[in-house]
């Protein structure tokens, strides 16, 4: 499943993966894909069981980042 960056904005919050929360998701992306993320939690309860992948980068970061993603967590 490929996922699609935003075309407006600055930021995409997409699912944790497997039912991780979003803290151990955040922990999960630093660890095995070198990538911070944010986690939705900081945003209040409802942004539980969601990250936030930013785009206050290059283009090619952000999809860099996304492929090590979809890599390692085969979504």
């Amino acid at each position: 499943m490929a996922i699609a960056l935003p075309k407006h904005g600055f930021s995409r919050e997409l699912k944790t993966p497997n039912g991780l929360s979003s803290s151990d998701f955040f922990n999960k992306l630093l660890h095995t894909c070198n990538v911070v993320g944010t986690a939705g939690s900081g945003f209040g309860a409802a942004g539980e069981g969601y990250f936030r992948i930013s785009a206050f980068n290059s283009r090619e970061n952000v999809e860099e980042a996304m492929q090590r993603i979809t890599e390692k967590f085969k979504v």
